[in-house]
């Protein structure tokens, strides 16, 4: 890959025929059992105190297939199996690396329905792509352009709960290039009233997807409760009804956060947030609902990543840095400040709107670090690290 281009996945729906349907349920179930059984295999070697890496579980997959039991192991591509235990490979590299938790095993009813092929395991001419072991290519909707003379390095194919198939390529983009510099810079705050506010004073509000269509949602639920458990076709559909609400969700609030994330990478050279730990946040019963569909993790990693490709800098405050408390005109720390205070007004008379005024101050804190040349920041991809806005917080007593 070229230096200055990156690569990204483009994503597709498509049609498949009930042939290749069938043969990708196949394959699916395949990748899976494959990926099990290597997880077992790994787990009992580390109960005896042994390593087992990538290359000895490939030499297990040769020798699962010549037996009669797993004989049916063939009759799929070989491509996606042996990429699935490279994804275990890499699963047991995080966990090793402190970076993830121990692997898990996939099941046949919750875990996605994926397979991954590479180069040698798919064709892609003239606009059309032909899978391994299919005959015919993928009735695929282009929704939009390949980059051109695009050539993908891998195809993942899925189905998610609702029965959709899609197909992601991933390819390099040549058209993904730094924007020209520019010096503005902007503190965002997340909330929950409004999506975002911004330094500037401008509130994003929020769509609040999951709310719009939550009786609608409620309804399929019960209908889904009320059927007896076990394979029915009743069952069956009653899921797949739940599942595509549970998409519509979805989509809708993806499609929206990369609108607003394009836009503020696009507009500005600096953003500053705060480094928020909502995996935590959300165990608070009365605020989990509102904090997932808010979505603020995806709207993160949305603005890391892009800002990334563009050029731009994405800047985390630490969490404990107390941007709601502090007036961003004198720098008067309060005492208190509860949630149900929407609106204060500082001793030096400076009336705050709180969100702005926290914004204001994540971006002070930003400009404040990359003036001092503190390089510390917090990364989830690094746990224990700290940010040189970090606060000693009071210890407290037992």
């Amino acid at each position: 890959m070229s230096a200055n281009h990156v690569k990204r996945a483009f994503k597709y729906r498509f049609y498949p025929t009930d042939a290749q349907a069938a043969e990708l349920s196949r394959t699916f179930g395949c990748v899976r059992k494959v990926y099990n059984m290597a997880l077992a295999a790994r787990t009992q070697a580390w109960t005896r105190q042994e390593r087992v890496n990538y290359n000895q579980t490939s030499a297990m997959l040769t020798a699962w297939k010549k037996t009669e039991e797993l004989a049916y192991l063939n009759d799929v591509s070989s491509v996606p199996l042996q990429q699935t235990l490279r994804h275990l490979q890499v699963a047991f590299t995080n966990f090793f690396g402190k970076r993830a938790k121990y692997p898990r095993f996939k099941s046949r009813k919750k875990s996605r329905k994926s397979a991954e092929y590479t180069t040698s395991g798919f064709r892609f001419r003239d606009g059309q792509l032909t899978l391994a072991k299919m005959s015919e290519p993928l009735d695929i909707a282009w929704s939009r352009a390949l980059p051109e003379g695009a050539s993908p390095s891998t195809v993942t194919v899925s189905q998610d709960a609702a029965g959709r198939w899609f197909v992601s390529l991933l390819c390099e983009d040549p058209s993904v290039k730094p924007l020209p510099a520019t010096d503005t810079a902007v503190g965002i705050d997340v909330g929950l009233d409004h999506l975002l506010t911004l330094s500037t004073g401008e509130k994003i509000a929020s769509p609040r997807h999951e709310r719009r269509d939550r009786a609608r949602l409620a309804k399929a639920q019960r209908e889904l409760a009320r059927k007896a458990k076990g394979e029915g076709a009743n069952r069956a559909r009653a899921r797949r009804k739940v599942a595509r609400i549970h998409a519509r969700i979805t989509d809708r609030r993806r499609d929206g956060l990369h609108k607003l994330t394009s836009k503020l990478v696009r507009e500005n050279q600096m953003l500053v947030i705060e480094d928020l730990t909502v995996r935590n946040m959300v165990r608070n019963r009365s605020l989990a609902r509102a904090i997932s569909d808010a979505a603020w993790s995806e709207f993160r990693s949305m603005l890391e990543y892009k800002a990334a490709w563009y050029g731009r800098e994405v800047i985390a405050v630490d969490r404990w840095f107390p941007s709601s408390k502090l007036c961003s005109a004198c720098g008067a720390l309060q005492d208190k400040m509860p949630l149900s205070v929407r609106t204060w007004t500082c001793d030096c008379g400076t009336t705050h709107d709180r969100d702005v005024n926290a914004a204001q101050n994540l971006l002070g804190a930003g400009l404040a670090l990359t003036v001092c040349g503190a390089g510390v920041r917090p990364q989830r991809s690094s746990p224990g690290r700290r940010s040189a806005m970090k606060q000693k917080t009071p210890r407290r007593e037992p």
